[in-house]
């Protein structure tokens, strides 16, 4: 397998057709505002998810470059993403910094090899219930988490993990509320909301950020109120900024075994976001994004970012839609935007530390609520019981227990659903004598041998597999036993010409039920098998079992054979 078949970054491809000046320029007024977009999520993203604001600007700036250089889509902007909060501050506060590093760069080994292993499709077909009880259930703990600050309480307040515990704490403190800080996180709270009547172009989170600030400095000055900033959280950030170096952390084999599910939780959140995200702009533009050369890309960021001191990342949704909406044509706007936001790092950082808390509150809670998909959920409530259930599940797993339980409880729930949904468009028909054959439903005409009357000989069942012959239905055959009477069945025709693949226990089924079937005196004929099931059953010597001479291609000589070997028994 050739590198360059699975892994070819779009931005690459792009610039081999020719890039233009006017397209530059479409590119360059898209970046530099969506890098002023992303300004505030980086930092308020940062501080949820138990790291500083720096950390969340150095993830926007380094995986928002990595994503567009190396990913496969037209439009992606890649950044840290309010998806990852819950399941990164847990890692922090479980195995610290290092361990999130550590974590990270296993989730972006996984990405990529599942990039390489073109697994890249297989997300699209995650049901959709699972994938909105997952972003529920996260907006609704992103929610949880920002009580504290929404509502002034104590910064030295330690308030425990988890959505239950969380709201307790809340509501024992209910004396301790800051009626101030409150205020402001209500007036900023509304101007996110309506500023976009005022204006679309500049978003409303950048404009209650500034006006936040200069509100914070404002009431410090002149009437001697403080409010909770971001100076007051870290205030070694007084000092300035360091600036980000490369750090390789200390991995032992311990850590990393303990490190595997929460590493595979981001690999699967961001293979899982990054394509969602990818899917819709493809929708809105007519793109077509590599699905594998962006998981491969993902991967290359999630791996790079950590050493710089940043946390896991993935494609954003809403910093797409907006690099889609003001005119970005190609990879070079994410490219710009990182730029963007490594000036502001550089020069304009030094006042982050007057942001109020209670702001950046504001922003989560906003964020939380467009994530939340309320009106989707209370649809999906509509659907089947199947699908209800596995939305109330995964969405009461990510609240109550735990992100990463639900992610694994999700993918197998997925993987049962898949199985559950193939197995009913399979099935496995007995066939009698003098039937006209046109399918299970014995409507549609679809070849000549459909036409044909079957004269199925005394002594001879015809079997006939209507769907793949995998692990799901290989096991009914079993059903079909207590049809061996007896002994008046002397042969047993398996009619495949309708299966487009067997696996590996489909072929051990086929061959215990040879192998039973000759204990009790049957032979077995398969009849219509195409050339890549006929490739697996060579490939575990079924052929031989069941004998090259009994392998036949359509129904008619299968049926003329079974006759011979009647004859013959009959002798």
């Amino acid at each position: 397998m050739q590198i360059s078949s699975v892994y070819c970054p779009k931005l690459v491809s792009i610039l081999r057709k020719g890039y233009s000046k006017s397209t530059f320029m479409s590119d360059l007024l898209a970046g530099i505002i969506v890098g002023i977009i992303a300004l505030p999520l980086a930092i308020a993203f940062g501080i949820a998810s138990g790291v500083t604001p720096q950390q969340g600007l150095i993830t926007a700036i380094v995986a928002g470059f990595l994503v567009s250089l190396c990913g496969g889509s037209h439009h992606l902007i890649g950044g840290p993403t309010g998806a990852f909060i819950v399941i990164v501050a847990g890692i922090v506060s479980q195995y610290g910094m290092q361990g999130l590093i550590i974590a990270s760069i296993m989730a972006g080994v996984m990405l990529i090899a599942m990039g390489l292993c073109k697994m890249g499709a297989i997300f699209k077909f995650i049901p959709y219930p699972i994938v909105v009880g997952f972003t529920s259930g996260i907006a609704l703990t992103i929610f949880s988490t920002q009580m504290k600050d929404f509502f002034g309480l104590p910064l030295d307040l330690k308030v425990p993990s988890g959505f239950i515990p969380e709201w307790i704490c809340y509501f024992k403190n209910l004396g301790s509320i800051n009626w101030i800080e409150t205020l402001m996180s209500v007036v900023m709270l509304l101007i996110i909301i309506f500023w976009s009547k005022i204006n679309k172009k500049i978003p409303g989170s950048l404009v209650a950020l500034i006006l936040g600030t200069a509100a914070s400095v404002l009431l410090g000055k002149f009437a001697g109120i403080e409010l909770n900033t971001i100076g007051s959280k870290f205030p070694e950030l007084a000092n300035g900024l360091p600036m980000p170096t490369p750090v390789v952390p200390e991995m032992d084999f311990d850590t990393i075994r303990g490190l595997v599910s929460p590493a595979f939780t981001i690999a699967i959140l961001c293979a899982i976001e990054s394509l969602m995200a990818a899917m819709v702009a493809d929708g809105a533009t007519g793109h077509h994004t590599n699905s594998n050369t962006e998981l491969i890309g993902q991967g290359i960021a999630n791996v790079i970012t950590p050493l710089f001191g940043g946390i896991p990342a993935t494609g954003a949704l809403a910093r797409t839609m907006a690099n889609i909406n003001n005119g970005g044509k190609t990879p070079v706007t994410g490219l710009i935007h990182a730029v963007v936001l490594l000036l502001i790092y550089l020069f304009l950082m030094p006042y982050a530390i007057y942001i109020p808390l209670s702001c950046l509150a504001a922003i989560l809670v906003m964020v939380a609520y467009n994530m939340s998909e309320w009106r989707t959920f209370k649809y999906l409530l509509r659907a089947d019981k199947s699908d209800v259930s596995v939305l109330l599940i995964t969405f009461f797993l990510t609240v109550i227990v735990d992100l990463t339980v639900a992610i694994e409880v999700g993918v197998v729930l997925a993987i049962v659903l898949f199985v559950r949904r193939v197995m009913v468009t399979s099935d496995i028909s007995v066939l009698d004598h003098d039937v006209q054959v046109a399918g299970t439903e014995s409507v549609e005409i679809v070849n000549p041998e459909d036409t044909e009357y079957l004269d199925i000989p005394d002594g001879v069942e015809v079997y006939e597999i209507n769907g793949p012959f995998f692990f799901g239905i290989a096991s009914r055959f079993e059903e079909f036993d207590a049809r061996l009477n007896d002994g008046s069945t002397k042969v047993r025709i398996i009619r495949m010409r309708r299966v487009p693949f067997i696996d590996s226990t489909g072929v051990n089924n086929l061959r215990n039920l040879v192998e039973r079937t000759r204990q009790r005196g049957v032979e077995v004929v398969l009849s219509g098998v195409n050339e890549e099931v006929s490739a697996t059953l060579k490939k575990f010597g079924v052929d031989k079992l069941v004998g090259e001479s009994n392998i036949l291609p359509h129904i008619t000589p299968a049926l003329a054979r079974a006759k011979e070997i009647t004859l013959h028994a009959s002798l």
